[in-house]
């Protein structure tokens, strides 16, 4: 999918790669979206089919744009020094991958890379949500769980590869993390056992036959009061209230902002983390940071890309 249009010189472009799909932006020297670049990942293709897409669509476009930058999100653990992938843990044939200087000649163009939930932060804290605040939490609820921090206009890396990994952070000693009860994958699998138990109930007639993504009936059924689905958006916003807790007590954020796939459950989910989190919270931080949904949605990272390509080193 493609709209917009304009070309020229001065523009920069912003890419995603994600494991279900592929978006290359182009933005001007504020980082403001000129036009919009969608395309679907076929994960079982793999890592060398991704960049077969992008070998068809970067080197026409960069020589229509000419642009001055590259900055590219990654779906996994990215040396953001180097631009070199680490691993994907969800498309297979990226670890070691040289992504910078690879879009680099095809972009004709200096390439910044660096993991996607960093740039989905970065996107957020200049243009979205978090803008104005400082420090910016972002965590992204997808099929994985991703955060990132921004500290006065920047990513905070840590030691390479550099990744805020609220997802890995366990809930208990005998290994249940954030992701394993938050991400969309989780919240479906909880669905599904949940109608399975309660075949008449509001919820399982809101699923009906899906076979996947069932999260994204729980507003459906909420604007319903049903008490199963109510039931098991508490136990998600307690869980991640409780991992965002972590991040409260170590990095203290002006602002959380939820994004992802199941951050579009809505207010319904921001103000469960909201009311749940004073919990997890010592007293002499509460009541925390606030909670904020993502503004960009799904033009976050792209978005965070065309920000990093912009804050490149010059010469």
């Amino acid at each position: 999918m493609i709209d917009g249009g304009a070309g020229g010189d001065g523009l920069y472009l912003g890419i995603e790669i994600g494991g279900t799909k592929l978006q290359v932006f182009t933005g001007d020297a504020k980082a403001r979206i000129v036009e919009r670049h969608r395309f679907p990942v076929e994960p079982s293709s793999g890592s060398a089919g991704i960049r077969a897409q992008l070998e068809d669509i970067i080197p026409a476009l960069a020589k229509r744009v000419r642009p001055v930058a590259v900055g590219v999100g990654f779906g996994g653990p990215v040396d953001w020094k180097t631009g070199q992938i680490c691993c994907s843990h969800q498309i297979e044939g990226w670890s070691g991958f040289p992504l910078a200087s690879w879009l680099s000649e095809l972009a004709r163009a200096p390439v910044l890379a660096d993991n996607d939930a960093n740039l989905g932060a970065l996107g957020e804290a200049a243009r979205g949500a978090g803008a104005g605040f400082n420090p910016v939490f972002y965590v992204t609820l997808g099929s994985g769980v991703g955060g990132g921090l921004v500290v006065g206009g920047k990513v905070f890396h840590g030691a390479p590869p550099g990744e805020s990994e609220i997802g890995h952070v366990r809930l208990d000693r005998s290994g249940t993390v954030v992701e394993s009860r938050c991400s969309g994958w989780a919240v479906d699998a909880k669905i599904r056992s949940a109608i399975a138990r309660n075949p008449d109930s509001t919820l399982a007639r809101c699923v009906g036959k899906a076979d996947a993504h069932e999260a994204k009936f729980l507003n459906e059924a909420l604007s319903q009061k049903d008490p199963l689905a109510a039931a098991i958006l508490e136990e998600t916003a307690e869980d991640l209230a409780f991992g965002l807790s972590h991040v409260v007590h170590l990095f203290h954020p002006a602002i959380i902002v939820l994004g992802g796939g199941l951050a579009l459950v809505g207010e319904a989910l921001r103000a469960a983390v909201e009311r749940l989190a004073p919990r997890f919270i010592m007293e002499a931080f509460a009541p925390g940071p606030r909670i904020a949904l993502a503004r960009l949605a799904e033009d976050a990272v792209p978005v965070g890309a065309l920000c990093l390509a912009l804050a490149r080193p010059t010469a």
